[in-house]
């Protein structure tokens, strides 16, 4: 019998990629299931990639015009009823403030309980998302066209009762950042949805490592009450998409349900154009996806929360002086550096612990380069180097100084690599289709196990929901790249079709 490589993970990614995935966030330590059904505890280390990630985005932000506000928790019933389509769209997954008081009753057995009492007037919704809220101070803000454009990003949590629940992919209660723009013409809003998509699809690529794909949502995976939705889409390694992030045209329902209106440049009183776009903690579980392997995660280095973790190798106490200031001063120098204006995060691990738990503790962890030093190290003025995106026992013995010089650039082959990596899987598993029974064979056949199906479509809303039911597969995006623009049939309906759309499994 051959022998098998052990991991840290088990099972492996092959083996069961749901129980994987699980076992990598759980290895990592970034979050655990709470008390509250369907939300989670985000522990330091996946706070820190949060931290990270709102950190470099919120300055892209800023750097396209936009201000930070915050609005209320609690929404009224009555707003989220103003927009008939958004309120049956998120009808399913709210949770409702019904009481605002408890009082103490004692029970049969003398014990005392706590009972909701003084119902509202007005029931609240938990935040599902902010546009209803976020219109009435839209409409109180708004006077005239000199008061547009509107541009205002919050950073918060929200709730969606999610039943089947999953750490970081779906939850009841998430992290986000949900932006929100009034503007004097449609043409601005337009321009608007594009610009936020292109930050996300920057962001995405250049922090992340993920090659998404940009594209247009269909009628029936469009954000309920907009006109249009915009996505980036990426593919994790079980072959199936995510949606990473979506921009959304609201023309002017929203302004309409919420009153926004102002006095135009020619007295006429006229509605506002509006826009949303948001990603959340989503994102985390789909770098995981991406980019983990089967010893745990692997961190692209512009959102790792330690970049360089040194590890004192101290075999004998009359080593732990020398060995620790030398680990000290290394640290010292590499903090002096800024990898992408970001100061350069290294940690010290001089914790009394055996070095091979320390070591795997941080390989688990991805973080981007693992340093050890010890005395035979001293002696040559060398370091032993090792990166998360190779083995672990692929180690680089390099004269320290030169380390140094060599770190930043040897974080930014690491990101370049993740992401060269990712493209090629995506590449690699998607396939141009051209007929229905190719399509089902892709999407059912075991051994292919899909991935993403790029094909000419023409087919109605009704015909993409037949697919979804014998399938489990959607429209994940209809592509801007011009790739994907050729004259063609329909694999479904055998009509003319000039584009061809992707479809996958998702999440």
């Amino acid at each position: 019998m051959a022998k098998q490589n052990k991991t840290a993970i088990s099972p492996t990614r092959e083996e069961d990629f749901p129980q994987w995935y699980q076992q990598v966030v759980r290895a990592a330590d970034l979050a655990e299931n709470s008390e509250v059904r369907g939300c989670m505890v985000i522990k330091p280390w996946g706070y820190g990639m949060w931290e990270r990630i709102q950190q470099q985005m919120d300055q892209m932000f800023k750097d396209t015009g936009h201000e930070n506000a915050y609005f209320p928790l609690l929404i009224p019933l009555s707003y989220l009823e103003k927009e008939a389509e958004h309120a049956e769209g998120f009808a399913t997954e709210c949770a409702v403030v019904t009481h605002h008081r408890l009082e103490a009753e004692k029970d049969d057995d003398g014990k005392t309980k706590l009972v909701p009492s003084g119902k509202l007037t007005e029931p609240f919704i938990i935040r599902p998302t902010s546009e209803t809220i976020i219109g009435a101070a839209f409409a109180r803000w708004v006077e005239s066209y000199r008061d547009l454009p509107l541009l205002i990003n919050q950073w918060a949590n929200v709730m969606r009762w999610e039943m089947r629940p999953r750490l970081f992919l779906r939850t009841a209660e998430f992290l986000w950042q949900e932006g929100h723009t009034a503007h004097e013409t449609k043409d601005e809003a337009l321009e608007e949805t594009d610009k936020m998509l292109g930050v996300y699809a920057t962001f995405m690529r250049e922090h992340l490592a993920l090659p998404v794909i940009t594209g247009r949502k269909s009628e029936n995976e469009r954000f309920p009450g907009a006109e249009d939705t915009l996505c980036v889409e990426a593919m994790v390694q079980d072959r199936k998409a995510i949606q990473a992030g979506t921009s959304h045209f609201l023309g002017q329902n929203f302004a309409k349900a919420s009153n926004i209106t102002f006095q135009g440049r020619g007295g006429d009183v006229e509605h506002v154009w509006t826009t949303s776009w948001g990603v959340s903690t989503r994102m985390i579980g789909t770098v995981i996806m991406a980019h983990a392997d089967d010893d745990g995660l692997v961190l692209p280095p512009r959102i790792a929360p330690t970049h360089i973790v040194i590890l004192p190798v101290i075999p004998k106490e009359q080593h732990r002086e020398p060995v620790l200031a030398a680990a000290n001063d290394l640290a010292a120098k590499l903090k002096a550096l800024r990898f992408h204006d970001d100061r350069l995060t290294v940690k010290v691990d001089d914790r009394d612990l055996n070095g091979g738990v320390k070591n795997w503790e941080w390989i688990k962890k991805g973080v981007p380069i693992r340093v050890e030093i010890g005395p035979r190290d001293l002696e040559k003025g060398s370091v032993a180097v090792v990166r998360r995106d190779r083995g672990p026992k692929d180690k680089a013995f390099l004269p320290t100084d030169d380390f140094v010089d060599q770190a930043l650039s040897t974080l930014q082959e690491i990101q370049d690599g993740l992401y060269k990596r990712a493209l090629a899987f995506r590449e690699e598993y998607t396939v141009s289709i051209d007929t229905k029974e190719a399509f089902y064979d892709f999407f059912q056949n075991e051994k292919s196990a899909g991935g993403f199906a790029v094909a000419h479509w023409a087919g109605t809303n009704e015909d993409e929901d037949a697919i979804k039911k014998d399938l489990q597969v959607t429209i994940r995006c209809l592509p801007f790249d011009e790739r994907y623009d050729e004259e063609g049939t329909c694999f479904y309906t055998g009509k003319p079709s000039s584009k061809r759309i992707v479809f996958a499994k998702s999440y």
